[in-house]
């Protein structure tokens, strides 16, 4: 690529500096980096990330983990070693340039759903990323009653954020108060020895999903769903909802549930 064509490319990003970098497992990371002060974001969006390779962006979908009042930015990443982006981006350091996406966009906005009692977010892996960030905006607690975060992992290693949602959020100087009393963590294991067993819908359909967060069962009419995770996850989730007679929510027409088809797998 020319210097005349790379630089046009470059454009539509940041160039930001890495400020921190932390390994969960070795199936999984988060990093942060700076923010230039110019890009505004709505809780629950995602934006176009990446590194410059042999001089052209190579970039993916990332949701932010970080809320739209941080300072910086905060993302949730997989690791796959033969992934175009992933099998370079896992090896980032602090202090090395990675590219964000001028214009960040996404379906999982509260403004995307109707007015509710609880708000149920449901995610697979690194699906976790959005909620992160609604779990830390003063607008989500304000518009529901409860907020759940049902996370599912194949390990529990993957939990990601545990002890951040559980103890940190909880006595955060602004958060605490809302979260003490209205967010709820409903995490579950697949594949390793766990108190709380099995995928969030297999959960909901037996009922051990309101056992473990003291909700009454899913009502349209009452309850909105987020949803964040595989292909797989997305389609058997919404179709369980659907079945429940939940109605999508869009950028137009908000619902009683939306989902987020952009989800990192390379």
């Amino acid at each position: 690529m020319s210097d005349t064509a790379s630089a046009k490319a470059l454009a539509a990003f940041y160039q930001e500096d890495v400020t921190w970098v932390h390994h969960w497992n070795n199936t999984l990371f988060s990093f942060r980096c700076t923010r230039d002060p110019a890009l505004r974001f709505v809780a629950g969006q995602f934006a176009m990330i990446g590194l410059m390779v042999e001089g052209k962006p190579l970039t993916r979908a990332y949701s932010m983990v970080s809320p739209p009042w941080d300072e910086g930015l905060e993302f949730l990443s997989i690791k796959v070693q033969n992934g175009p982006l992933t099998s370079r981006l896992q090896h980032i350091q602090v202090g090395e340039k990675v590219l964000i996406g001028r214009k960040p966009v996404g379906t999982l906005v509260v403004e995307n759903l109707l007015p509710g009692r609880n708000l149920w977010m449901l995610a697979t892996g690194t699906g976790l990323a959005p909620f992160m960030s609604l779990i830390r905006d003063p607008d989500t607690y304000e518009k529901f009653d409860r907020v759940v975060v049902a996370h599912t992992v194949r390990q529990v290693s993957e939990l990601a954020y545990r002890q951040y949602i559980t103890e940190d959020l909880p006595a955060h100087e602004l958060l605490g108060e809302w979260a003490s009393e209205k967010l709820i963590y409903a995490p579950s294991v697949t594949r390793e020895p766990f108190p709380v067993q099995g995928r969030i819908t297999t959960r909901i359909e037996t009922g051990a999903a309101y056992a473990q967060t003291g909700l009454a069962a899913l009502d349209p009419a009452l309850d909105r769903v987020m949803m964040c995770g595989s292909e797989a996850f997305n389609a058997d989730t919404e179709a369980l909802v659907q079945k429940l007679g939940f109605v999508e929510g869009t950028n137009n027409q908000p619902g009683s549930y939306v989902l987020e088809k952009a989800f990192v797998t390379k």
